[in-house]
């Protein structure tokens, strides 16, 4: 027997395939994408007795169609030597639908092994099965199953050993689609052997026949079969001329009526069927009025949990880097190799910190949504939220990840991946960096007072809100009619029964984020923080234009010690602020100011702009060095009050709208990046925003300059 065993597992969304997957793996599993498409691939490792499994978990589709890029790459896999064993999890209250995709899965005729999960569920809706009938109707062994509890699948890892023992012996499936189609198949089947292709020798010519007969996008492209198309059509002509049936739909059809008959001899209710109580608890949740307000209050909570519990472990992540910061410095001398000493402090520290002080964000978003999706609540969501958001071209999923941007884009633009859409996903994830996030309120907390008298503030800060989530939704609209043009997905609002998830599962859901967030979007973010320090700290500049140490001198005259401690350090940012103007970034910000200046920038605007690519916050930070302010809360008021004595109302609004709008953090890039697995698209949202940001703020301050909006210094 072999001491190795590749097995994939298949089944429908929502069927309790991933309880199973980690029931069986444990923490041993690798997350990350399929080439070329944003589709998870997972896989996970276990033991059995003596022999190594690797368990390869397919994405959820209901068919192997080819119609999705999920239903794609389940068929590129499935029909690439090396799997030894299909592992098919069924949920067993719905065996109709879900008996569909293990009809062609059958038809590949590699050794199967049918998990009936939710077994409990089935039988509480009075549901009984002639386990030996539909044995013998799939050629493959049945196992029934309660993924969600952890002995749930005992009996499963029992007959998965003597199955994988008896590999050699797997039945052979009882499928026939009526004498007329088997003829057509078996025509087809003919001229595929013929061909003898060595790649798909191991799948049987029957598959390719019958997926060539329904057009299957996937079959169809095939250039191994290219010579066989004439005969399709042929004999799609002969159905047609007999029949009158659709080539795309005709197998549905015969599918849906052999299972018709199959269930219709093993599967037996009783006369006595109670009422789901997840159906009197959707009676509430989605109730016409209820469901948007009890979602609104989920949602908020789930924001809630999310950034207001991880900000205690954000803080202590802070003051860790913080401190082995201060450690290496202390360690570290004065006078020797200062340059290197501070990019090390600064740079390489200061971005790990920058990175891992995401990670509980990421940790206590993705709990929450486990338990959301687990329990069943989410398609709920989804369901509630579905119409509104398709007037905006997106469905419901896509609201989630929305609200969460208001905290963070780089957790939200993750919690996508519960959107089944691509184009919808693709969109959502374009719009989310219009959302306001956490970290652009500094921005707002600086100008409003500064700029803005204390009746309107609040209106302010609101309509910068408004203005980002009102042009995100426009946004979407446009490029759903433009660059992502085509019909609406099919939605399925599939409500599976409410479950209570177990805690390993969602840990396990965690840690597979968490990871994959430090791994990945680390290794990038950190690499753009050390860019920027680069950026932000060369040339050093040796001659200066004024004297400040003889300045620094003069300042011991000054009797008080308070004023005098603060004329030193206004000469030290002072002579920093020159420092600034001579780096990259500051020359950058120069050659720029006559792009910007009809935005309402100077240089220092622009070149505080440039910083803030690395994080929103270091906008204020940098101005305030630029201003020969530092960033403490006791010199936020000296600052303020440079920008009243150099900016107007008008420029402060132009101010934040183009910090909403415009380019967001290398952080926010990154995970564009990694999410939609292509640095086109993160470089086209960067462009994009920028010109956005650029035109729309040009505009608010050309006609308010025109109009003498806000164009007085207070």
């Amino acid at each position: 027997m072999k001491k190795h065993f590749r097995i994939a597992l298949a089944g429908n969304p929502n069927c309790g395939k991933t309880c199973i997957f980690n029931a069986l793996t444990g923490a041993r599993q690798h997350v990350g994408n399929y080439p070329g498409v944003t589709v998870e691939s997972k896989s996970g490792y276990f033991k059995l007795k003596d022999v190594e499994i690797e368990l390869v978990d397919l994405p959820g589709v209901y068919s192997l169609s080819s119609s999705s890029p999920e239903e794609d790459v389940v068929f590129q896999e499935l029909t690439k030597p090396g799997i030894d064993l299909i592992l098919n999890v069924v949920d067993s209250t719905i065996p109709r639908r879900s008996l569909y995709l293990t009809t062609q899965l059958a038809e590949l005729h590699i050794p199967m092994l049918l998990a009936f999960n939710m077994s409990d569920d089935a039988e509480k809706k009075g549901m009984r099965y002639d386990i030996p009938k539909l044995e013998k109707y799939f050629g493959a062994p049945i196992v029934q199953t309660i993924g969600c509890r952890t002995d749930g699948v005992r009996k499963l890892v029992e007959k998965l050993s003597s199955t994988l023992e008896n590999l050699d012996d797997h039945g052979v499936p009882m499928l026939t689609y009526g004498a007329d189609i088997d003829d057509a198949i078996n025509a087809v089947a003919q001229k595929i052997d013929a061909l003898q292709v060595g790649k798909y020798a191991h799948i049987p010519s029957r598959f390719f026949a019958i997926k060539l007969l329904e057009h299957d996008t996937a079959a169809m492209r095939l250039d191994e079969f290219k010579s066989v198309h004439a005969e399709v059509d042929e004999q799609i002509k002969h159905l047609w001329s007999k029949h009158a049936i659709e080539a795309e739909t005709f197998m549905a059809d015969r599918r849906y009526a052999m299972l018709a008959g199959a269930c219709s001899g093993c599967i037996t209710m009783t006369q006595e069927r109670r009422r789901e109580i997840s159906d009197r608890i959707d009676s509430v949740m989605t109730n016409k009025y209820l469901g948007l307000p009890i979602f609104l209050v989920i949602m908020y909570l789930t924001f809630y949990f999310t950034f207001i519990c991880a900000e205690p472990l954000m803080g202590w992540i802070e003051e860790f880097f913080g401190w082995i910061a201060d450690g290496v410095k202390h360690c570290w001398p004065d006078g020797k190799l200062d340059y290197l000493r501070h990019f090390v402090t600064d740079g390489l520290i200061g971005g790990v910190g920058g990175v891992l002080v995401f990670l509980p964000n990421i940790l206590f978003l993705f709990f929450a949504i486990a338990i959301l999706e687990d329990s069943g609540y989410m398609s709920r969501a989804a369901f509630v939220m579905d119409g509104i958001m398709r007037k905006f071209g997106l469905q419901g999923r896509s609201f989630v990840p929305l609200v969460l941007g208001f905290g963070c884009t780089v957790p939200a633009i993750m919690a996508t991946r519960t959107i089944e859409s691509e184009r919808d996903r693709t969109v959502t994830i374009m719009v989310l960096p219009l959302m306001s996030c956490g970290a652009r309120l500094p921005i707002y907390a600086l100008i409003i007072p500064a700029l803005f008298v204390e009746k309107y503030q609040a209106f302010v800060m609101w309509s910068i809100y408004i203005i980002g989530v009102v042009i995100a939704l426009i946004a979407a609209r446009l490029m759903r009619s433009t660059l992502f043009k085509g019909e609406g997905e099919i939605y399925l609002m599939e409500l599976p029964p409410y479950r209570m998830p177990t805690f390993k599962s969602l840990l396990l859901h965690m840690w597979d984020r968490g990871k994959m967030y430090v791994h990945k979007a680390g290794t990038i973010i950190l690499a753009s923080t050390v860019i920027l320090y680069i950026c932000n700290t060369l040339p050093q500049k040796k001659i200066f234009d004024q004297d400040y140490a003889s300045q620094i001198t003069a300042t011991e005259k000054i009797s008080d010690e308070a004023a005098r401690t603060a004329a030193v350090e206004k000469i030290e940012f002072a002579k920093q602020a020159e420092v600034m103007e001579y780096t990259i970034s500051g020359r950058v910000g120069k050659m720029l100011e006559p792009i910007f200046k009809p935005i309402g920038f100077d240089w220092k605007l622009t070149t505080a702009s440039i910083g803030a690519l690395a994080a929103k916050e270091v906008f204020v930070a940098q101005l305030g060095v630029l201003y020969h302010e530092g960033e403490t809360d006791e010199e936020s008021e000296p600052l303020r009050e440079h920008l009243v004595k150099n900016y107007t109302p008008l420029q402060g609004f132009c101010i934040m709208l183009f910090c909403l709008l415009s380019i967001p953090c290398l952080a926010t890039l990154a995970i564009i990046k990694r999410e939609l697995n292509s640095w086109k698209m993160a470089v086209i949202e960067a462009g994009a925003l920028l010109v956005l940001a650029y035109v729309l703020t040009l505009i608010v301050y050309q006609l308010g300059t025109l109009l003498q909006i806000g164009t007085k210094l207070l």
